[in-house]
């Protein structure tokens, strides 16, 4: 790279780990909130908070780093037209391909940044993350419980306890358990404690009693039976157990499983045909971030110079871009129910820099062109 390369690439480099840094850490900040409440109110330990809300930015920045590598770009070239620095080098000889150098070279250091993320480090750490759902969820029902709140640990158990203290120790506990189909139990006690079990979480009441609808044969009404009882153990982790033997998201599967699911899985149709259109996404978007760089060149390199028209560069590429992504939202959502229309997220991932490209060297063989020149 020459001097001039080394300098735009710095502005460039610079300018994306900023933007990039910056948004993800915004999105990061607004997904993480959910997960504050258990750290203030439910007992979250920080390290275990700050290790789950990690494991969501490898997602967030495979989806934002063609978007922020378009911004860079644009706004680059289009702050070095507006100080002149654009028509010295064009004045030295430098063509708009030279000066398109160094953006293109950190678009392709962005593209596989892109493949490195879609294929190995996103599936990685979304299986991850749902993993640690699960042990919320399951394990560690302990932290799903607040005070004075009727807690719902999944669908089918209750618990509510009046108040909690400073040792653990519940007070004025209610529990309501339907895991049992058609005799659901109803449990009252004085107080209780949470305690971890190889099996889950269980928890401990002392001085309660224990209601249950008991079904009775031959079409008579159910009984209520009541049992007074001095110490008893609950059970909080779900019966069932269903998401240990849920079938896997689509993000948390590797290209070769999206493309070809295990039969034994039992899949619907359905499904198989979006996986297979969310993995053509996926090998397919890091391109965009090529595609975008180089529409983003075109707009700023492109055109008469104008001593105050740099917004409207910047109106034209950002509305260009904005477009774009709409119509890749589109196709995506095509692609997945129709697999016959998967072709379509190649073309937007690849064709918007290929016309920009030509758009950059001139636009050969454009009629308008040839007139012209007819004429001359």
């Amino acid at each position: 790279m020459t001097r001039i390369d080394r300098y735009i690439f710095r502005q460039l480099a610079g300018g994306l780990l900023a933007v990039t840094a910056g948004l993800a850490a915004l999105v990061w900040l607004t997904q993480s909130l959910r997960f504050i409440e258990l750290v203030l109110d439910r007992g979250l330990s920080l390290g275990v908070f700050i290790e789950l809300t990690s494991l969501m930015l490898p997602g967030f920045v495979a989806v934002i780093l063609p978007i922020t590598t378009f911004v860079v770009v644009l706004f680059v070239y289009v702050r070095m037209n507006s100080d002149r620095e654009l028509v010295v080098m064009r004045a030295a000889g430098l063509s708009p391909m030279r000066l398109a150098r160094p953006a293109i070279t950190l678009a392709a250091i962005s593209v596989a940044i892109g493949y490195l993320l879609n294929m190995w480090l996103v599936p990685l750490s979304h299986g991850a993350f749902r993993m640690w759902q699960f042990e919320i969820r399951n394990q560690m029902a302990a932290i799903l419980l607040q005070e004075g709140v009727f807690s719902s640990v999944g669908n089918d158990l209750t618990v509510y306890a009046r108040a909690r203290e400073r040792d653990g120790t519940l007070r004025g506990i209610l529990v309501h358990d339907q895991r049992e189909p058609g005799a659901p139990v109803t449990i009252i006690a004085e107080q209780g404690r949470i305690t971890t079990t190889p099996q889950g979480p269980r928890v401990l009441l002392i001085n309660g009693v224990r209601e249950q609808m008991e079904q009775r044969p031959n079409g008579q009404p159910p009984r209520l039976n009541a049992l007074s009882f001095a110490e008893n153990s609950v059970d909080l982790a779900r019966a069932t157990r269903q998401e240990e033997v849920r079938a896997r998201d689509s993000r948390e599967r590797s290209i070769p499983e999206l493309l070809d699911p295990d039969p034994e899985e039992g899949l619907r149709p359905r499904d198989v045909a979006r996986f297979y259109g969310e993995a053509h996404q996926r090998m397919s978007a890091p391109l965009t971030a090529l595609s975008y760089a180089l529409v983003a060149l075109a707009v700023a390199l492109t055109g008469q110079f104008r001593r105050h028209g740099g917004g409207l560069r910047l109106a034209a590429g950002i509305g260009i871009t904005v477009a774009l992504l709409a119509v890749g939202l589109t196709i995506g959502n095509l692609a997945t129910r129709e697999n016959s229309f998967v072709w379509l997220v190649w073309v937007h991932a690849i064709a918007p820099g290929v016309i920009a490209l030509w758009w950059m060297i001139g636009a050969p063989g454009l009629p308008r062109q040839r007139a012209r020149t007819a004429a001359a």
